[in-house]
């Protein structure tokens, strides 16, 4: 079937322009202005945006094990609701995604659902434990495209800098959970004025902070690249961003959370707002926004952690961390960084598309002929409130929901195939 985009805005890796796209076995055959031939299937953009395919390095999509809270299925359904066409799934799944049989049962398990490309990102140690090296040969030639101890960190420094050793020796970048346990001690939000006033026991920003600097410090001795995951803290920031100065290869992923809301979320004891690491203090949210501007915070992430509402129906301390955000993150950062007027829709689309492509190695990522027709449609004079009860999602645990957003999703295409549509 060959597919015409007709009459919208497409955005490009450095500009808008308005134009078609021609589509024909799954690939952008062509980018202009076409006169439709017989048989091909007319898409009329006029009005809308028509942008790369966003590709998200961080979820938790849950399968195998729990599938209560997600499934491969509904994960790929909110994905293509929220115009997301490639994911990186996270390993905290049971079993752990800690070998080849696991990483193959993903990527068949996403292939038969096929509304999402699905890519199994691969335990550094087994079960997670922090003690022994997983088997990440094998997890490469399954199919793992990075490697990870998401939820956690791998406390062993000697642990760790093997993982990025070895990850590095066949490709794979370590995406870095930075968080030192004992100085979590059982914190359930940021540190700081609020915690103090509603009674929650705080973390404090230096528990992100020294994990972010040893892994810098690991990755600059031994000469490999580092990937820091979710960063929420401004002196994260700036640690990075001194990091970058002086040549470490190491690039770095923040959440719409971080860069849309501040702790005082807390006060309401919503247990929505509850997530790891925690939103933090104005300080925090501008210094991210900043990280953004300039290119030390290279892309933008979900982290989308959906749960069971008896994982949140329940007292703060007791509640399960996550936010469940990949139906929400286009409109999120639209909203704040492009309206706001901090970047232009191509600056922010790098952040959600290209580089994160360009980090994990994956194909596509942007709207070039030749390559894979992974975009979506959207309507940026659409302003409307997120009602998590329309989530594609399990999950409905959002701290957004009834807050006014403008950006809507209204079609995605993975390799030319629909698969969402508003209709």
């Amino acid at each position: 079937m060959i597919k015409c985009i007709m009459n919208g805005t497409v955005v490009l890796k450095d500009r808008e322009i308005k134009t078609d796209i021609l589509i024909e076995n799954g690939i952008i055959e062509s980018i202009g202005d076409f006169t439709p031939l017989p048989g091909c299937e007319i898409i009329d953009a006029a009005g809308k945006y028509v942008l790369p395919g966003i590709v998200d390095m961080h979820v938790h999509f849950r399968e195998p094990g729990y599938e209560g809270k997600e499934d491969i299925e509904t994960g790929s359904r909110a994905a293509a609701h929220g115009g997301v066409t490639q994911v990186a799934c996270m390993p905290n799944t049971d079993p752990t995604c800690d070998n080849a049989v696991v990483v193959s049962y993903i990527v068949h398990r996403a292939k038969e659902v096929g509304l999402c490309k699905v890519h199994p990102v691969g335990a550094i140690t087994k079960g997670q434990k922090g003690e022994t090296l997983a088997d990440i040969g094998k997890m490469k030639g399954a199919g793992a495209v990075a490697l990870s101890e998401d939820g956690k960190s791998v406390m062993n420094s000697q642990i760790m800098r093997l993982g990025m050793e070895y990850g590095n020796g066949f490709g794979l970048k370590c995406l870095c959970h930075c968080e030192d346990i004992n100085l979590v001690d059982g914190g359930v939000v940021n540190e700081g004025y609020n915690s103090t006033m509603t009674g929650l026991k705080g973390i404090p920003r230096a528990a992100e902070d020294i994990i972010i600097s040893r892994d810098i410090c690991l990755a600059e001795s031994i000469g490999c690249p580092v990937h820091i995951c979710h960063v929420s803290t401004w002196s994260g920031v700036e640690i990075i961003r001194a990091a970058k100065k002086r040549g470490v290869h190491v690039t770095a992923e923040t959440c719409p959370h971080y860069f849309a809301l501040t702790d005082d979320c807390i006060t309401t004891y919503d247990t929505y707002t509850k997530v790891n690491p925690p939103i933090r203090e104005e300080r925090d949210r501008q210094a991210i926004i900043a990280g953004l501007k300039d290119g030390t915070l290279d892309c933008i992430v979900t982290d989308h952690a959906p749960h069971a509402l008896k994982d949140k129906q329940v007292e703060y301390n007791l509640a399960a961390f996550g936010i469940s955000g990949i139906e929400t993150s286009f409109a999120l950062s639209y909203t704040y960084l492009v309206k706001s007027g901090v970047m232009t829709l191509p600056e922010l689309m790098r952040k959600m598309s290209y580089v994160p492509a360009q980090i994990l190695g994956l194909e596509g990522g942007e709207i070039k002929e030749g390559a894979p027709a992974d975009l979506f449609i959207a309507d940026l004079n659409a302003t409307y409130r997120i009602d998590s009860s329309t989530f594609l999602s399990k999950g409905k645990n959002t701290p957004f929901n009834g807050m006014e957003v403008t950006g809507k999703v209204v079609k995605t295409f993975m390799d030319g195939k629909e698969t969402y549509s508003e209709e």
